[in-house]
C-alpha cells in the first residue's frame, strides 16, 4: 500500500482543540436541554392514550386545545401528524376509563365543536407500568452497548482508542437526545432504535479510523503520533464521505417522503450520521492523542523463541 507524505496530508489535528472546545460546549448544552426542557417522551414510555383524527379542512390546533381544556381535557397535547387536516391528540393515563370510551368522548367534543365531519383514525394505549419498562430496558441497552464497544475496541486494539471510541458514542447520543429536546421532537422506541443505530454507524467509523492509524504506526517510521493520525485520517477520507453521503441521501428519502410515523427516525439517524461522522475525525482520535497514544504501544512485542541467542553465537 502506498504510503502518503506527510506534506501531502490533511492536518486535521490542528483544529482539534478547537473541536474539542466545540464538542465539550455542545454535550453541555445538550445537557442544559435535557434537563430544562426535557424529552418528549411519547406514550411507548409514559403510558396513556393517544388518539388520531383526520379533519376535512386544515385543523386549527389552537381552538383544539381550547374545546378540549373547556371540556375537562386540561392535559392534552395536540399536534399535527403528517398533514395540516391530520392531528394526534395525547392524553395521560386515566384508570377509569378505557381507551375506546375516552376516544369517543374526544371525538363528540371536537364534533360538536365544528359542522365538518371528523374522522377517527386510531386509538392506541399504553400502561404506565408498560412504559416505565420500556424506558428502563431502553436505558440498559444502551449503556450494555457503551460497555460491550469499551471492551471489544480495549482487547482489538487499545485501551486509549476504547476511550476515544466510547467518549464518541456517548458524544453522539448526547448530541442526538439534545436536539430532540431542542425541538420537541416526541421520543418514541423507533427513535430509540435509531440511537443505537447511530452507534453502530459511529463505531463502525471510528473502528475503520483507528485500524488504520494502528498499521500507519507500524510502517511509518517518521513523523510523530498527530502527524501519522493526519495521514490516517486523509487515508480514510474518502471512504468515510463516500459512505457518509450515500447513508444520508437514503436516510433523506426517508425523512421526505417516509411519513409521520418515521418522521423521528429519520431525523436522529440524519442528525446521528453526521455527528457520527465528525466524533470519527475530531473526539475519538483526539482523545486517543491527548491520552498519549504513540508508536510504542501499538508495535507488537517480538518474542524471542528459545535458542535464538545460542544460534547467533554459533559460527
Amino acid at each position: 500500500m502506498q504510503i502518503l507524505k506527510l506534506k501531502e496530508t490533511v492536518n486535521f489535528m490542528a483544529y482539534r482543540k478547537f473541536a474539542m472546545v466545540l464538542s465539550i460546549f455542545l454535550m453541555i448544552s445538550a445537557v442544559s436541554l435535557l434537563t430544562v426542557k426535557k424529552l418528549n417522551f411519547g406514550l411507548d414510555f409514559t403510558g396513556g392514550t393517544l388518539i388520531e383524527v383526520g379533519f376535512e379542512e386544515a385543523a386549527d390546533l389552537t381552538k383544539i386545545r381550547q374545546v378540549l381544556d373547556d371540556n375537562g381535557f386540561e392535559d392534552a397535547v395536540v399536534q399535527l401528524y403528517g398533514s395540516s387536516r391530520d392531528i394526534v391528540i395525547r392524553l395521560a393515563q386515566r384508570e377509569d376509563i378505557k381507551a375506546e370510551m375516552l376516544g369517543n368522548q374526544v371525538l363528540e367534543v371536537l364534533q360538536q365543536s365544528t359542522d365538518k365531519s371528523i374522522d377517527m383514525r386510531r386509538i392506541e394505549f399504553v400502561g404506565a407500568s408498560v412504559g416505565e419498562e420500556l424506558t428502563e430496558q431502553g436505558g440498559l441497552a444502551m449503556l450494555t452497548a457503551l460497555i460491550c464497544i469499551l471492551v471489544y475496541v480495549a482487547f482489538r486494539f487499545e485501551w486509549r482508542f476504547a476511550l476515544g471510541s466510547v467518549v464518541a458514542l456517548f458524544h453522539d447520543v448526547l448530541l442526538t437526545l439534545g436536539l430532540f429536546a431542542l425541538l420537541g421532537l416526541e421520543f418514541d422506541l423507533t427513535v430509540l432504535a435509531a440511537i443505537l443505530a447511530v452507534i453502530g454507524y459511529s463505531l463502525n467509523d471510528t473502528i475503520v479510523v483507528s485500524d488504520r492509524i494502528r498499521e500507519n504506526f507500524r510502517k511509518i517510521r517518521e513523523g510523530g503520533p498527530a502527524e501519522v493520525i493526519n495521514i490516517s485520517l486523509t487515508q480514510t477520507l474518502s471512504r468515510t464521505f463516500i459512505t457518509s453521503i450515500t447513508t444520508l441521501l437514503v436516510l433523506a428519502a426517508l425523512f421526505f417522503k417516509g411519513g409521520a410515523l418515521i418522521h423521528g427516525f429519520a431525523t436522529a439517524l440524519l442528525f446521528g450520521v453526521f455527528v457520527g461522522t465528525y466524533s470519527s475525525i475530531y473526539v475519538a482520535s483526539a482523545v486517543a492523542l491527548a491520552l498519549g497514544i504513540s508508536k510504542e504501544d501499538l508495535i507488537p512485542e517480538v518474542i524471542e523463541k528459545e535458542g535464538a541467542e545460542q544460534e547467533q553465537m554459533m559460527p
